[in-house]
């Protein structure tokens, strides 16, 4: 009875126990029923209104087109599942090439960038490096200064980047933003450590290789995660740098597909003989685009808080 008494007064004085809640400032009440109800509706509706037009389109992709022509449009409650937009999809036409080439964009790119990153937020680190003041200076600058489209557009040019895949990866291979979040985890590293091992005699590539990366894993899984999904939703790139429809990325075929621009030709021929519905095939690419970016977020989330605020603040 006792225990039982104590847990409300454990948590009000913020205590530690297995009912203990995280302490409150003296200025601030616990919240009332009422506010923990408003607390509640106000989260269930934001995750419904999330989670139900994920929900609307998946569903339409796995029904038939009977099912689809009942309900006029979008199908909110499943009559039935088929997976024949999908076997279309992947049986080797463009849109199972435009998702492989996304793959490889996807993770060629974000190795560079993450090299290219991790080494400039590293030198950056080192207060003592070479003009890295100025170099600091120059990066910054860039976040609020651009050149342009026309410029960057004639520079891709010029280098004869133009229908070549690299042009979907080097003009956006870095961010700025990502290298200072980079660099201020690295500065928050203990310095004894870091010349504890050069004492021992290990460069500063095994510093970085050894040390540093391991106890940054937190910012690194973060900004990875970044890139990908930029690399990954990436489309006005391949549009404007790609000429053959055949080195279109996903992206750009599912803009093809939903606005009706362009179908590949057997899926044409299949909406067009009624075998398959065009907007079963409109939702399961958008299920295909959204797939890896749903399944790799919630591992990474764990590492937001530790790796975004950190850095941030240490910066």
């Amino acid at each position: 009875m006792s225990a039982t008494l104590e847990k409300p007064a454990q948590r009000r004085a913020g205590t530690s126990g297995p009912w203990s809640a995280p302490p409150r400032p003296a200025w601030e009440e616990e919240p009332g029923r009422a506010g923990l109800a408003g607390k509640g509706l106000v989260l269930s509706l934001a995750c419904l209104g999330i989670l139900f037009p994920i929900w609307i389109v998946v569903v339409t992709s796995l029904s038939s087109r009977k099912t689809i022509d009942e309900a006029g449009g979008l199908v909110m409650i499943p009559k039935g599942v088929t997976f024949v937009a999908y076997q279309e999809l992947l049986s080797g036409g463009q849109v199972t090439r435009a998702a492989v080439i996304s793959v490889l964009i996807t993770l060629v790119g974000t190795l560079f960038s993450m090299a290219v990153s991790v080494l400039c937020a590293y030198g950056l680190s080192r207060t003592g490096s070479l003009g890295h003041r100025w170099l600091l200076l120059a990066l910054l600058a860039t976040m609020f200064f651009s050149a342009g489209l026309i410029p960057t557009y004639l520079l891709v040019q010029s280098l004869g980047l133009t229908d070549s895949y690299l042009a979907l990866i080097l003009p956006s291979a870095i961010s700025v933003f990502n290298i200072l979040v980079l660099r201020g985890f690295f500065m928050g590293i203990s310095q004894e450590l870091v010349d504890s091992a050069r004492i021992d005699g290990a460069g500063d590539f095994r510093i970085l290789w050894q040390i540093v990366m391991p106890l940054s894993r937190a910012v690194l899984a973060v900004i990875t995660l970044f890139y990908a999904v930029g690399y990954w939703s990436a489309w006005f790139n391949a549009s404007l740098y790609l000429n053959d429809q055949d080195m279109m990325p996903l992206q750009n075929v599912m803009i093809q597909l939903v606005q009706k621009q362009e179908a590949p030709v057997g899926l044409g021929q299949a909406i067009k003989t009624g075998q398959l519905s065009g907007l079963a095939v409109q939702m399961a690419v958008m299920v295909m685009a959204l797939l890896p970016v749903a399944v790799l977020s919630p591992f990474v989330q764990k590492h937001f808080k530790k790796g975004m605020l950190t850095g941030a603040v240490k910066g």
